[in-house]
């Protein structure tokens, strides 16, 4: 296993990128520790499979370095790398049985034939397809060929790190969360350098224990998936993360914080501070619908908002209101009841009243 740190690095591919908009990775520095379980989450077109590619060695970057402990590793094949890939369509060779496809890397790297034996039948085991190991590959279904592809990357000891790209699309949805547990247990198992590729959060959330946000060609946030929920360093990481995603307003200054229509929303005294300093316009101020409180009755420093729409979810109602003509998601308990039409009153406590310029998060200085 291996450090994987990305050094300044971009890429286009465009032959003649003309600005930030002509590169799928713009420059950035980022570094996988030893032995992580981590992430790379975003939307479809972000630049997520184009980093992992530029890790694996299939892709050359524009720009920059990619260093494994260390030593610059940019010329390098994939194969020199040592890099164990699963992609989102399994890779294995049908005509083969499931022992030979899993052995197949062994023997290439001339293991001896007992370690062979010992190391399949070890990794067959995590992954439960002890019993198929005898079977062709092509008589099996499509989630028990996707975990004779992971076994493939998972079989060999010395890889500096294992990267999944988008594994579990082909797999039936009751058996992803069983998979996803599968790889954590695996990966604690062998202490392995994981880089896990997808678009679903819950996927990111149950493998990895720190979360990379991509977002146009850049990584926006790294952290747990506690950090991204809570602490959100840029406006998409909150609207991406959540279901549903962190309420976002567009707001202008005012005397005691920002404003809205007519609806002034109080900053806590530090956050106050920092703004009278900066020059910048474009303000939004965040809030995810589960920290919103919700009353029928006002309370201190609450604003009354109209009902438009309520969603039971059974254990648990989002309701759509009305603020000062911004529509916003709050979260509630399963008996709070309000009919559609009626008026409410919310609060958004300073707290959890996230405010953001320039798309990021304004963060307390020490």
């Amino acid at each position: 296993m291996a450090e994987i740190h990305l050094k300044s690095l971009a890429h286009s591919y465009s032959k003649s990128p003309s600005g930030p908009d002509d590169y799928a990775i713009r420059q950035l520095d980022h570094v996988w520790q030893k032995g992580g379980a981590y992430a790379l989450l975003g939307p479809s077109g972000c630049g997520k499979s184009t980093m992992l590619n530029i890790i694996s060695g299939l892709v050359q970057p524009s720009e920059g370095e990619v260093l494994f402990d260390g030593k610059r590793v940019n010329a390098l094949s994939p194969r020199d790398r040592n890099i164990a890939q699963v992609f989102q369509f399994p890779v294995i060779y049908d005509s083969m049985t499931v022992y030979q496809n899993l052995a197949f890397p062994l023997k290439n790297n001339k293991v001896p034939a007992a370690r062979i034996k010992e190391r399949v039948q070890e990794i067959a085991e995590v992954l439960e397809i002890e019993d198929k190991l005898h079977k062709k590959a092509k008589n099996l279904t499509a989630d028990e060929k996707q975990k004779v592809s992971m076994g493939r990357g998972l079989v060999r000891e010395d890889v500096s790190a294992i990267l999944f790209d988008e594994p579990l699309t082909v797999i039936d949805p009751q058996l992803k969360w069983k998979l996803r547990r599968k790889l954590k247990q695996i990966h604690e198992q062998f202490d392995i350098t994981m880089v896990y590729v997808t678009h679903d959060q819950l996927e990111a959330s149950t493998f990895a224990d720190k979360i990379a946000v991509m977002y146009d060609g850049q990584i926006v946030q790294f952290g747990t998936p506690t950090e991204l929920f809570e602490q959100p360093n840029h406006t998409f990481v909150g609207y991406f993360i959540g279901s549903p995603g962190m309420n976002l307003i567009d707001v202008e200054r005012c005397a005691s914080g920002v404003r809205f229509g007519s609806t002034d929303v109080a900053l806590e005294g530090w956050r106050l501070e920092q703004l009278n300093r900066l020059e910048s316009t474009h303000l939004k101020i965040g809030i995810r619908p589960e920290f919103i409180k919700l009353s029928h009755k006002p309370e201190v420093n609450s604003y009354e908002a109209k009902v438009l729409d309520m969603e039971d979810l059974g254990t648990y109602k989002i309701i759509d209101v009305d603020l000062d003509s911004q529509a916003l998601k709050v979260r509630v308990d399963e008996d709070f009841n309000a009919e559609v039409g009626s008026h409410v009153h919310l609060t958004l406590p300073p707290e959890w009243t996230m405010l953001y310029v320039d798309e990021f998060l304004m963060q307390e200085q020490a």
